[in-house]
């Protein structure tokens, strides 16, 4: 009698291994979006990262000059290099200054002197726009706001250049 107790019917056993066979079904399609949607909480955060412009703090001078660099970026799980570039100068208390070359009215890119009716100035020419030495935009010119500028530190002689942050408008 206690053998019968104990048997499982052929019901109770599909029944069981369905159930079984339909878990783990479950959790091989439900693991890979969890771990999605967890994933980049998980990592670590790139904050404050620096690169490297390969020139050495005494070639910088008082004029602004050009420096490319590039920077490593990474998009879902691609990685790419992606071409940047700074206007770099000295200022009269020798404090370095980096600004972003992107015009702040529709993203072209901004020359050192390249107007010549506007001497010592930062030029746009999509449309004309000026800016002055330190970055600040020109009234009445098509930019409503001062070029953005990189963080930088001086590490073994060299310029590294962090992320361009946008000051304020005038």
């Amino acid at each position: 009698m206690s053998e019968n107790k104990h048997r499982v019917s052929r019901r109770q056993f599909l029944n069981y291994t369905l159930t079984g066979v339909g878990g783990f079904m479950a959790a091989g399609m439900l693991m890979p979006m969890v771990r999605f949607a967890v994933d980049p909480v998980l990592q670590p955060k790139a904050a404050g990262e620096f690169v490297n412009t390969n020139v050495k703090e005494s070639d910088i001078k008082e004029e602004p000059t050009r420096v490319d660099f590039t920077i490593k970026q990474k998009d879902a799980w691609h990685e790419a290099e992606e071409p940047k570039s700074a206007w770099v100068y000295k200022n009269e208390k020798g404090e370095i200054v980096a600004l972003s070359p992107i015009c702040k009215h529709l993203g072209c890119t901004v020359n050192w002197n390249g107007d010549k009716s506007n001497p010592n100035m930062f030029f746009c020419p999509c449309h004309g726009g000026l800016y002055e030495k330190n970055g600040d935009n020109v009234p009445g010119t098509p930019p409503s706001a001062p070029l953005d500028e990189y963080e930088y530190k001086i590490q073994d002689g060299f310029l590294y250049l962090g992320k361009a942050k946008p000051r304020g408008g005038a």
